[in-house]
């Protein structure tokens, strides 16, 4: 952190403490909110969510070979293989905005192109096949469908509008790629060796982040019943490569590029989730210093204002994974406009505060500030569409 930037942390905390009115009962409200949200956020993410995605982003970072990921993501690579891949990644992962970060600055910082990379920033959280089930199960199939096929087709253009838009930076990152050579002997392990270890990790995160649904039946209910025992079954499996397939040098490399992810996302993410709670509140209160029933009130019809108020309002607030769904079920239910939800559903899920302050350490503020402006654009573009029709 350079001196500018703590000059402005410590003027902009100065002003806050100095002209905010914390003796008024709503501001008072939405502090303690603030509060709750990031304490209701460390109990249900950080353990079983991040810090799985930290280990991944750390062994990423180690362990994937740069070559294979300019193969698949870099600026050469075949678009139709790189963004083909990046788009349905979210398929698997079933996280949110937050928990794809240390995925995300993994593969950036292995080499992978910015276009393909956001690619998989946007479709980590947004074509999460659970959401999108649930979303057609509990707002309505057309819903579930338009969010589905809206989530891949965002994917994919938004990647390639940043690959178009930054393709002078990315070919001078491409040069200096190309002269960077591995210290890491890929001989010494085989590649089927490495995909089990990194399917071990990413499953470890699917069930222990497996949340707990309303009903007390199906599939996703028995799975949850025995999602610590099949945890500790991996946890275990994953100790066994670890200590058979791994040299002690790797592993601390591992441990210290994992500390590196968490060191540089953490802190955001918490102060992002501070701020987003103060103005919004948590999902169940809408308690935060922005009354809910504005948002209601404005997102109502079909308007040009209506989607984009829903898509800027979706990608300032801060979604756990599905709890966008309910939400959105009780504003459609205070009037809001179907075009507005599915803009809000594109937006909501795949951006935050929290996680647009931690992409703007990853790639910067100009790329950041573009990532976020094509996905408010284009979910409002979509809810408009979706909305006539």
């Amino acid at each position: 952190m350079n001196n500018r930037t703590k000059l402005s942390l410590i003027i902009t905390t100065f002003l806050a403490a100095y002209f905010i009115p914390f003796g008024r009962a709503n501001i008072q409200q939405a502090l303690v909110e603030s509060f709750l949200m990031l304490q209701e956020y460390a109990r249900e993410h950080v353990l079983f969510c991040l810090v799985p995605a930290f280990f991944i982003a750390g062994a990423i970072s180690v362990f994937v070979n740069q070559a294979a990921v300019m193969k698949y993501f870099g600026a050469q690579a075949r678009k139709v293989v790189s963004y083909s891949i990046a788009s349905i990644s979210g398929i698997i992962l079933a996280v949110c905005s937050c928990t794809v970060l240390p995925l995300f600055a993994g593969i950036y910082k292995r080499g992978a192109g910015i276009g393909p990379a956001t690619a998989f920033l946007y479709s980590g959280p947004a074509i999460n096949v659970l959401a999108i089930l649930l979303t057609a199960r509990v707002l309505g199939p057309e819903l579930g469908i338009a969010r589905a096929i809206g989530a891949v087709l965002f994917s994919i253009l938004i990647g390639l509008a940043m690959s178009f838009l930054f393709r002078k930076e990315e070919q001078t990152r491409n040069s200096q790629s190309n002269n960077f050579t591995l210290d890491i002997d890929e001989t010494e392990r085989p590649l089927w060796k490495n995909a089990i270890y990194f399917l071990t990790l990413v499953l470890i995160l699917i069930f222990a982040a497996w949340g707990k649904p309303k009903e007390m039946a199906g599939l996703w209910y028995a799975v949850f019943n025995i999602k610590w025992y099949l945890t500790g079954i991996l946890l275990l499996i994953l100790a066994i490569q670890l200590w058979q397939w791994f040299k002690k040098d790797e592993l601390h490399e591992w441990i210290d590029q994992t500390w590196f992810f968490a060191w540089q996302i953490l802190p955001l993410l918490f102060a992002g989730v501070l701020v987003a709670g103060f103005l919004m509140g948590r999902p169940a209160t809408n308690a935060g210093i922005i009354p809910a029933n504005w948002i209601q009130t404005a997102l109502g019809g079909n308007s040009l204002w209506a989607n984009l108020l829903a898509s800027v309002s979706g990608a300032l607030m801060y979604f756990a994974t599905l709890t966008e769904i309910p939400i959105l079920q009780g504003l459609l239910g205070a009037g809001m406009g179907k075009g507005p939800a599915l803009a809000l559903l594109l937006a909501g899920p795949a951006l935050s505060l929290p996680n647009m302050l931690v992409i703007r350490s990853v790639i910067g503020t100009k790329k950041m500030l573009t990532y976020v402006m094509l996905v408010v654009v284009m979910a409002t573009v979509s809810g408009m569409i979706y909305g006539v029709f």
